[in-house]
């Protein structure tokens, strides 16, 4: 039987809201271990429209970031059903997930996740060379993404070369290279200065203001605050979703 694959595309309908990008229904995540049960997440509920730029609130411990690791399909729900633009990811089966991560989700790490003896062109170039592009796609993919973070000109430096700063917009170019379906970015800003933090969320802004779909995990509210809809999480819960104005 042929599994249906993920469309690379989004159509207008999923911008209305009518067919979210995302959509979870009663999603719960257990831990166990031999002495304890962990509720990560409880029956959460959450829609994410193509173009949304989003954000996951909540004190540390509350399931941001177990919920963005469901979203990035790097876990498996206990319980719920998940949809990423109108297909049922538990129709997938381990090699279409690995394919879905690399062709159509962005992550951004707080701890950068550089490889150290590649280049910082090599990095952006890293999870193209398993798409089958040929070197030439490569190059005009990487140039571009670099140009959009303002790191063309760090192109054969390595990670350990960088600041902090720079290094975070190397994986913010390395997420972007793919173009993907949406972004994801957990703490993006946790091992940054106040000045480099508030330049890498500038520049998540810019990406939306350019059409990207982003979901951010932040315990900080000055940064959530920059998202256009805020969702707060406690104790595994969805207690509240704002829009801003």
């Amino acid at each position: 039987m042929t599994r249906p694959a993920v469309r690379t595309t989004v159509g207008p309908h999923d911008v209305n809201g009518t067919h979210p990008l995302i959509r979870l229904r009663g999603i719960t995540k257990v831990f166990h271990t031999s002495e304890v049960e962990t509720h990560a997440l409880e029956s959460v509920d959450l829609d994410i429209a193509a173009g949304e730029y989003v954000s996951i609130a909540g004190p540390s411990g509350c399931g941001k970031t177990t919920l963005l690791s469901l979203l990035g399909l790097l876990d498996s729900p206990t319980a719920g059903a998940y949809s990423l633009a109108g297909v049922t990811v538990a129709q997938l089966n381990a090699a279409e997930r690995a394919r879905v991560r690399n062709e159509h989700i962005g992550f951004i790490f707080q701890a950068f996740n550089l490889i150290s003896d590649l280049t910082v062109y090599e990095n952006v170039e890293l999870p193209l060379t398993y798409r089958g592009l040929s070197a030439a796609d490569r190059d005009e993919r990487v140039v571009e993404a670099l140009e959009r973070v303002g790191m063309t000109h760090r192109t054969r430096h390595f990670p350990s070369q960088l600041s902090g700063g720079q290094q975070q917009r190397v994986a913010v170019a390395r997420a972007v290279a793919g173009n993907p379906l949406i972004l994801l970015a957990d703490e993006p800003t946790g091992n940054l200065d106040s000045a480099n933090g508030e330049a890498v969320m500038e520049l998540l802004g810019e990406l939306h203001a350019e059409g990207a779909t982003i979901c951010t995990v932040t315990h900080d509210q000055r940064y959530a605050a920059a998202a256009k809809r805020t969702v707060h999480l406690l104790d595994g819960q969805v207690v509240g979703d704002a829009v801003s104005g």
